[in-house]
């Protein structure tokens, strides 16, 4: 039966997943418990910590204790216009005790699984030219083939004007972590989980580097463009706090970020069956970019880079820091103990660093 398990977003930077029906839900519970449990000292489960959300344990609505829901981390919290994917991964996703019924249904949806080792969900990738998100549903995922695979999913990175090959090459690094984590492991196998896969996608929150900006400087701009990491990439595009506030600058930066983190977004995902389609509706927000002044291509040669450089020393550590890319494990309704790697799902990564090695390289 398709039950709707909304993912809510919680103001206080946390999301609450439904939990399935037994048996799933209670395998989650009972997995992230014995991943997070405060006297855990094995060190491959300390090592998982880093790549799924952290787990805050379970919350029920006072108005219906019988609903429990996992309190996890929002993993989208920290960026302005998130790019979310979704990825199933591993040859099966029907686990060691499925029925025969089970089994037909699971491949029927994607008889490719055991060839391609992994299944994209859903995706919401933000376009800047039109200001607004394309989304996929589990059905594009499904359309896909070994000759369109790559294609499919380096529509994942491309916001309109070019392909983010800096996200790709974050993404690749992150998933070789967990492919290295896999291959350290032999107490856990894992069905049907998924890859959740977070980017930066507006052109304000791009981390400014000084020393980019300086070189940008020494090197005299070229007239509507800066080349130079990806600072000006999306030149009069750019977003600037204006700078004549100086001293106030600091001061409404952090306001700005944490009202806008406080005016939280509803994500609602449906699973159908554990496939995802991303339904995301996101507020209008007051923030502090709104008030901004857009860089146009005639003041490129001006002082503009004395005013970006004036504007990102003043910004918060975090935010100048903040890395642009989360990959993080995610759906964990089908994870068995084992005494073996899990091979299905070692396949399914390397192959899916395998296709992003490729959308690079072309």
């Amino acid at each position: 039966s398709a039950s709707l398990l909304g993912i809510l977003q919680h103001p206080d930077g946390t999301v609450l997943k439904q939990l399935q029906p037994p048996p799933r839900g209670p395998r989650e519970q009972e997995f992230y418990n014995k991943v997070y449990d405060s006297g855990c000292c094995d060190s491959i489960l300390l090592e998982l910590r880093e790549y799924l959300p952290e787990y805050f344990g379970v919350w029920s609505p006072p108005t219906a204790p019988n609903d429990t829901y996992l309190k996890l981390e929002d993993v989208t919290r920290k960026f302005n216009k998130p790019c979310i994917m979704d990825v199933k991964i591993g040859q099966k996703s029907y686990d060691p005790y499925a029925s025969a019924e089970k089994i037909q249904q699971q491949v029927s949806k994607y008889p490719l699984m055991e060839e391609i080792g992994f299944l994209v969900l859903g995706m919401r990738v933000y376009h800047v030219s039109s200001d607004s998100y394309e989304t996929q549903n589990q059905h594009y995922g499904r359309s896909l083939t070994k000759e369109t695979v790559k294609d499919g999913i380096s529509k994942f990175f491309h916001n309109g004007y070019c392909l983010r090959k800096d996200a790709i090459a974050a993404s690749i690094q992150k998933i070789g972590k967990i492919l290295e984590w896999f291959e350290g492991q032999k107490q856990l196998n894992f069905y049907a989980s998924s890859l959740l896969f977070v980017y930066e996608g507006s052109c304000q929150a791009t981390t400014v580097r000084l020393s980019d900006v300086t070189l940008a400087e020494k090197r005299g701009v070229p007239k509507g463009l800066l080349s130079g990491g990806d600072i000006l990439e999306y030149n009069n595009n750019i977003h600037l706090i204006n700078s004549t506030e100086n001293g106030k600058i600091e001061a409404s930066v952090s306001k700005g970020l944490s009202k806008f983190y406080a005016l939280h977004k509803k994500a609602y995902s449906k699973r159908h069956h554990s496939q995802l389609s991303l339904k995301v509706e996101s507020l209008e927000q007051d923030n502090v970019w709104k008030s901004s002044t857009c860089i146009t291509q005639e003041h490129l040669n001006g002082n503009v880079i004395p005013q970006l450089e004036k504007v990102f020393c003043h910004m918060p550590a975090e935010i100048k820091e903040s890395p642009n890319v989360e990959v993080r494990m995610i759906d964990f309704a089908h994870v068995f103990p084992s005494n073996t790697k899990d091979e299905g799902y070692i396949y399914g990564l390397k192959n899916l660093i395998t296709v992003l090695q490729n959308i690079l390289e072309n």
